[in-house]
């Protein structure tokens, strides 16, 4: 091989890397990573007669077969059988995946066995003793790993300590876990009236190393007999995986647009020089109607509204949002301008930025900007 041919391919190799970097989320089809919590020699929770790793599974297959039957999703198993799969292996092949969100499905046990209920929870630190407790039980399952004290940085499962310690950076696709979060706990309580345990945060390993929205949901107490029940049942895993399917489509439709990639001119200036900081063109809009923009962070930080805080993008604006501050770029009432700021801001290197949409000052979901402005 001559050493052109090696720089030629060695060129083309850093080029198809960084695209898929850029483009990782702007795939024509919204991918799924569905994870069967534990496996193989690991068991899970277990009471009743009730075992952990094979509800699981069965909820994760029927999820599956329900997102299957959508033309525009594209589905990862961590596991489909009863199989050991490391921690950090779930989050290679999440990350391997360029997924947009990642869902780990666990139950729950305890000693208590009159508590029961559903809870979701996203990657965080906390010192709520009975999320602790949770994160503890589910993380224990790195003692059955070769070398975990290595890989996990000396994490010690008996210790609560370990799970404050972890490095993470909790607020990273914080917001739109959440968001997830709270439509799958909404479909359980709100349309199968389970009892609603909340949106919770807690250092869980499986979530520490997943680069995209990530939820962990506990479908309910194996330790609660008539729950366990519920869950060991056909009814129960066909509703609750029925609810986590809805939920997850929801999602997709409010948060997921895929990127026309043709409609960014980057043809360079005419005297061949490529224009400095070419700034979009943003259109003015009408307060009384809709309102796009793209979402690039949220975080309890107040940043000042300056280009050097957001990797050379201005026209950034900021909203408080409960404990959060949500960043936005650009403004426009098309459709069509907003995939191309999206664009623009995942090249700057915000992969996870997504279209909003508002009416009147209010969030509404693009779905419904789209059908109000084709009745205009």
């Amino acid at each position: 091989m001559t050493k052109r041919s090696l720089n030629c391919k060695l060129i083309l190799f850093v080029f198809i890397i960084c695209c898929g970097s850029v483009f990782a989320q702007g795939n024509s089809k919204f991918k799924v990573v569905l994870d069967a919590g534990h496996g193989g020699k690991d068991p899970g929770a277990s009471s009743h007669g009730y075992v952990e790793k094979q509800i699981a599974l069965s909820v994760v297959l029927k999820v599956g077969k329900l997102l299957e039957q959508q033309k525009d999703v594209d589905l990862v198993y961590t596991r489909k059988t009863d199989v050991f799969i490391e921690l950090d292996e779930r989050a290679n092949i999440a990350n391997n995946a360029n997924a947009n969100i990642f869902v780990s499905i666990h139950c729950n046990a305890v000693d208590n066995q009159s508590a029961y209920g559903t809870e979701t929870f996203v990657m965080g630190i906390t010192k709520n003793a009975s999320n602790l407790e949770v994160a503890k039980k589910e993380n224990a399952v790195v003692t059955m790993e070769e070398n975990y004290k290595i890989k996990y940085k000396g994490y010690d499962p008996n210790k609560p300590e370990s799970l404050i310690g972890l490095q993470i950076q909790q607020e990273e696709y914080l917001d739109q876990s959440i968001e997830l979060a709270s439509k799958i706990q909404k479909g359980f309580t709100q349309d199968l009236k389970r009892k609603n345990r909340g949106v919770k945060q807690a250092g869980f390993l499986v979530l520490r190393g997943v680069y995209m929205p990530r939820i962990l949901v506990e479908l309910g107490f194996l330790s609660h007999k008539p729950e366990g029940k519920y869950l060991n049942s056909d009814e129960g895993q066909d509703k609750l995986a029925k609810a986590i399917a809805d939920a997850i489509l929801e999602y997709k439709k409010e948060y997921y647009i895929p990127i026309i990639q043709s409609t960014v001119n980057t043809a360079p200036a005419k005297d061949n020089k490529p224009e400095p900081d070419a700034k979009p063109i943003i259109e003015e809009v009408d307060e009384d109607g809709v309102i796009y923009k793209v979402q690039i962070a949220a975080s309890r930080n107040d940043l000042e509204l300056v280009a050097s805080n957001f990797k050379g993008l201005d026209n950034v604006s900021k909203l408080k949002s409960g404990t959060l501050i949500k960043y936005y770029y650009g403004s426009t009432n098309s459709y069509e301008t907003v995939q191309n700021l999206q664009k623009e801001a995942r090249e700057k290197g915000f992969k996870e930025a997504f279209a909003v949409a508002f009416k009147k000052g209010e969030k509404i979901s693009v779905t419904e900007a789209l059908s109000l402005q084709k009745k205009q």
